[in-house]
């Protein structure tokens, strides 16, 4: 079995950044789809990668996986990897898994061990809004629509290191509106994207320690794993790193400092179905659970992360992005849908769904709006007004 072709496909669904769709095809006709991180503004950077190791993989095995992981990341990447070129190596990697999975008629669970259970918990929904009130309306819809524990980001833009404290203060308002409104039973996960440095983490950290987080993400920058240590050592919450780490070779000064209790790699920006695995393999020997990210579609990411957390003895859940999910939906022959905030394995073979070629057209490549630079007169403005300046589109 060979690879015949390899093609790129750039989404635009409405509300949300693009996604881009890897689809493999060999000689004897068998299709695997792979979806590879995006963010704004490096789709194409993303798929001038997929583009570049495609020359070397046509006429390949497209089970010889092990083999390409190793050529990624030695021979093209010369060990100097990036989120662009492991999330190109990510949408590869997961579609040659689901050929194989198809060819040999399993899962991919299968392959890899097999499940260590028959359905996964995943978190969606969410508490957006401007105010506390928002937040609490927007969470009270999630618990409706049947999830138990759900993430959102308290925090007004831009994203800054310091802040003033009338921001944090908002920010612990809207978690203790949340918490009152959907009670003690439902899990609420805090969301930082990164941005505070450890003092503003700690400083926030503490003021919603009472309303009981299940975790508090990405406090501050990956490059900076000793602040985030620190930040975990200061509070009792548990802290979540892993979005934004890339490969197992990323989460080594993780382990080393034992800067966080749980972890969340993603799918489509690490490496794929292997890499993430062997991460959960090693977070497993620190006794750290495993709750894979999945901001991209609800279609072809969150399918492959399905197949990988089944075999992960510390898994805890799954992000779930249900606000794009008719979009995704509507892309997938079969859909593979959460209820009551679980989703059963599927039984299909490879990653266990197929998506409708001719629906793609249908949301065809289109470039985001530029993010206009912030002048020191807006600074100002917003300052002198005692306000945040509005987080950028």
């Amino acid at each position: 079995m060979k690879i015949q072709d390899i093609e790129t496909f750039i989404v635009h669904p409405p509300q949300s950044k693009n996604w881009v769709f890897v689809k493999v095809t060999t000689e004897d006709g068998i299709v695997g789809w792979g979806e590879a991180y995006t963010q704004l503004d490096r789709d194409i950077a993303i798929t001038a990668h997929v583009e570049e190791m495609k020359r070397y993989l046509i006429g390949r095995n497209p089970m010889h996986i092990g083999h390409f992981r190793r050529w990624a990341y030695e021979d093209m990447f010369l060990k100097r990897g990036s989120m662009d070129t492991y999330s190109a190596v990510s949408g590869l990697e997961i579609a040659m898994w689901d050929i194989t999975g198809k060819a040999l008629d399993q899962p991919v669970y299968n392959l890899l061990g097999g499940a260590v259970r028959p359905m996964l918990r995943v978190y969606g929904g969410g508490a957006a809004g401007d105010t506390p009130e928002e937040c609490a309306n927007s969470a009270l819809e999630s618990v409706r629509l049947g999830y138990n524990a759900l993430k959102f980001d308290p925090f007004p833009g831009p994203w800054r290191s310091f802040v003033d404290d009338v921001d944090l203060e908002l920010a612990a308002a809207k978690v203790a509106a949340v918490r009152e409104a959907v009670g003690p039973r439902v899990e609420i996960l805090i969301e930082v994207h990164r941005r505070l440095s450890p003092i503003e983490a700690i400083k926030v950290g503490r003021m919603i320690e009472k309303y009981r987080p299940y975790w508090f993400e990405e406090p501050c920058p990956p490059e900076n794993i000793r602040g985030i240590a620190m930040v975990k050592e200061a509070l009792n919450i548990p802290v979540t790193v892993g979005e934004a780490l890339y490969g197992r070779r990323g989460f080594v000064e993780v382990f080393e400092r034992r800067a966080a209790d749980y972890l969340n790699p993603d799918i489509s920006n690490t490496g794929g179905i292997l890499e993430i695995v062997q991460i959960a393999a090693m977070a497993e020997a620190y006794d750290m659970g495993v709750s894979p990210h999945g901001a991209n579609s609800a279609a072809i990411s969150f399918a492959a992360g399905i197949q990988a957390s089944a075999v992960m003895p510390n898994f805890l859940m799954y992000e779930y992005p249900h606000g794009l999910q008719d979009v995704c939906n509507e892309l997938m022959v079969k859909p593979l849908v959460p209820v009551d905030g679980y989703v059963e394995l599927p039984k299909e073979p490879g990653i266990g769904i197929e998506i409708d070629e001719a629906k793609l057209s249908d949301y065809a490549y289109d470039r985001h709006p530029p993010r206009p630079l912030r002048t020191v007169e807006d600074e100002r403005k917003y300052h002198l007004a005692g306000l945040s300046p509005p987080r950028d589109p």
